[in-house]
């Protein structure tokens, strides 16, 4: 079985070929404990942290950064293995994690409450409801990608029952459906209404337009959350309505998402950290039970990350993300309670990382174009 290429994998090379996991050895955790200690005597509020205050050792720095770069390669996904999350307390690790997202990219904004590092947990949230969001549910999730180069999950706990993790390779789903449609290929360059969800900045209106594929000019992108385009849909009548053309493509997309031979699903253990690449892979959760003890209940983190090596984008996704030049730091949901110190945290950070910054300019013109 060769390794993951440029034209994607299916769920049996994943299956079989596991050079996209990768497991931290006894130096690397040793390091994170070390650095853990640092961090939390130092006790900076986590927008004032820099690099020098989670200090990592070179096994553990290197550890992070091949597990990003394996994101941005064939595969678009890594799994690290081995965190000692099970010594440390939940504030414990939202500090590590944070602390070790310092030594992987700049961390982007994921709601409307701006926050930085996300639960992933059920706190009793509505999924598929007006500005419903899914990571503070138990439901199955539909496929989708998130709004940055890389997300990134951290799994403290594990749920009693499901909970299943599952990934598509973005370039094996389109090179399948234009195996079977290739009259319909076209229409995936089309511009596509998407929701904000409310987590827009105010400034912003409440819904984007993206196309779901790049341009032949552009390195490869795909981009699908057909919730949003449902709810752009349902919310907003100024916004055009789906072609027949359209409708039939994202269904063709959504019987596609289901097949097994591009499907596969991983359960992430305790200690392990998923990082996925949002412009050739999407992703999805089954639905889970939860234990009934508060301790024990499923619980991820999440950061959104735009990192170093990541690829150019498509001239037409630039309003969305803000900024398309390869290894810029862009992407994000901007929301509305965008933290005091996060402007001078992005600055500093994009510099420690070699990254380009451009400053936010609210849209101008018809439907944020």
């Amino acid at each position: 079985m060769t390794q993951a290429s440029n034209a994607g994998w299916r769920s049996q090379q994943a299956a079989q070929d596991h050079r996209w996991i990768q497991r931290l050895d006894p130096q690397a955790v040793e390091g994170l404990d070390q650095a853990l200690e640092h961090a939390r005597a130092a006790g900076k509020p986590l927008l004032e942290m820099t690099p020098d205050d989670f200090p990592l050792p070179p096994a553990c720095r290197d550890a992070l950064r091949r597990a990003v770069a394996a994101t941005q390669s064939g595969w678009g996904l890594c799994l690290l293995k081995g965190f000692p999350v099970h010594r440390w307390s939940e504030a414990d690790c939202r500090l590590a994690y944070w602390g070790m997202g310092l030594h992987m990219g700049v961390a982007r904004t994921q709601n409307r409450a701006s926050e930085i590092i996300n639960d992933v947990r059920d706190a009793g949230g509505g999924y598929k409801v007006t500005n419903g969001r899914g990571y503070n549910t138990n439901a199955q999730l539909d496929f989708h990608c998130d709004s940055c180069d890389v997300v990134a999950l951290l799994c403290r706990r594990t749920a009693k029952e499901g909970g299943a993790s599952k990934v598509i390779s973005s370039p094996a789903l389109v090179a399948e459906f234009a195996r079977r449609r290739p009259d319909l290929l076209p229409v995936l360059r089309q511009p596509f209404y998407y929701s904000y969800q409310g987590a827009q900045d105010p400034s912003q209106p409440p819904y984007y337009r993206i196309p779901l594929l790049n341009d032949e000019r552009s390195p490869f992108a795909f981009r699908i959350n057909r919730k949003n385009v449902t709810a752009a849909q349902r919310d907003f009548s100024e916004v055009p309505r789906l072609s027949p053309a359209q409708i039939e493509a994202l269904d063709l997309i959504d019987e596609l998402l289901a097949d097994p031979g591009l499907c596969y699903s991983m359960w992430l253990e305790k200690g392990d950290m998923q990082l996925l690449n949002n412009y050739t892979t999407v992703h999805s959760r089954t639905g889970f039970v939860d234990h009934d003890l508060p301790d024990e209940k499923r619980h991820l983190l999440r950061l959104w990350l735009a990192v170093p090596d990541s690829q150019e984008l498509p001239a037409d996704w630039e309003p969305y993300y803000g900024d398309r030049r390869a290894g810029s730091v862009r992407g994000g949901l901007r929301g509305s309670q965008r933290p005091a110190g996060f402007d001078a945290f992005e600055a500093r950070q994009a510099r420690f990382m070699g990254m380009r910054l451009r400053p936010f300019v609210a849209p101008a013109g018809e439907l944020a174009a």
